[in-house]
């Protein structure tokens, strides 16, 4: 029985190789996880994102600290959906590469292996980014207590080598309403918050994204132009990308990009 069961289990998966990988996921199949290299990782770069600049500096100057082995803040970046968290996280990844930097991209779902995940990194020479995105939580779900304990360490102490960047539409990563309902319900209101709200304590950076106006929107867009080389008129551009923002009822650097791409297409421009 024991080898019938062993054969169903995936093979071993040898290490990745730390030199050429630079960004990796958690995966998990049968109660075994393991590091997968990401063959093609995101090529985005800082200079591609424009109107965050507050973030971008304050972000980098995090990242470089924790490169160059000085201490550094775990990072929670908040805010509007297609803002460009998600896309400052993969552009610093990039930046700092090249000095050892690495990432390691982990799922809501797998966030009870971080303990094991850490394990495998601690020691290593690297420096490495757990990225948690598009982080929260509901009623009943008790994961993020895992995170808690890396973010903070349990009783060992969490090693010098790995910081947890994630992204969140939520600043506190738990529902308005899951909170107010510890207030009405809970015995101990206030000790019932607070459990809950203080994970996002954990985390010593915390980076607001907001929503675009229009010129910032039109901004991104030049900006995307000027990088890939396209050239095209002012009122025709102002044309188009408001009308394409309008009928996705939303503006942001998400729907930029979005707009970019179908021009690009339109004009035969490989990105």
């Amino acid at each position: 029985v024991l080898g019938r069961f062993e054969a169903s289990l995936p093979p071993l998966v040898p290490p990745p190789d730390w030199m050429t990988a630079i960004a990796l996921r958690w995966r998990t199949r049968n109660g075994r996880g393991w590091l997968q290299a990401v063959r093609h990782p995101h090529p985005i770069r800082l200079a591609d994102l424009t109107n965050i600049d507050d973030q971008k500096t304050r972000i980098v100057a995090n990242t470089r600290q924790f490169v160059a082995g000085q201490p550094a803040n775990n990072v929670l970046l908040t805010g509007t959906r297609g803002s460009g968290k998600s896309s400052l996280v993969k552009a610093v990844l990039n930046e700092f590469s090249g000095k050892g930097l690495r990432l390691i991209e982990v799922d809501k779902d797998d966030l009870i292996d971080l303990p094991d995940i850490v394990d495998l990194l601690e020691g290593r020479p690297e420096r490495f980014i757990i990225f948690c995105d598009d982080l929260s939580f509901e009623a009943g779900e008790t994961a993020y207590k895992a995170l808690k304990s890396v973010l903070d360490g349990s009783v060992a102490a969490p090693p010098d080598n790995v910081l947890v960047y994630a992204t969140s539409n939520r600043r506190h990563l738990m529902p308005r309403d899951m909170i107010e309902n510890e207030r009405s319900s809970a015995i101990n209101p206030s000790e019932a918050v607070e459990e809950k709200v203080s994970l996002s304590d954990r985390f010593g950076l915390w980076l607001g994204f907001h929503p675009c106006s229009q010129d910032d929107y039109l901004e991104m867009i030049r900006g995307y132009c000027t990088s890939h080389g396209l050239e095209i008129d002012e009122p025709t551009l102002r044309a188009e990308a408001i009308e394409w923002q309008a009928t996705r009822g939303a503006r942001s650097g998400r729907v930029a990009w979005q707009y970019f791409t179908d021009l690009a297409g339109r004009r035969g421009i490989r990105l």
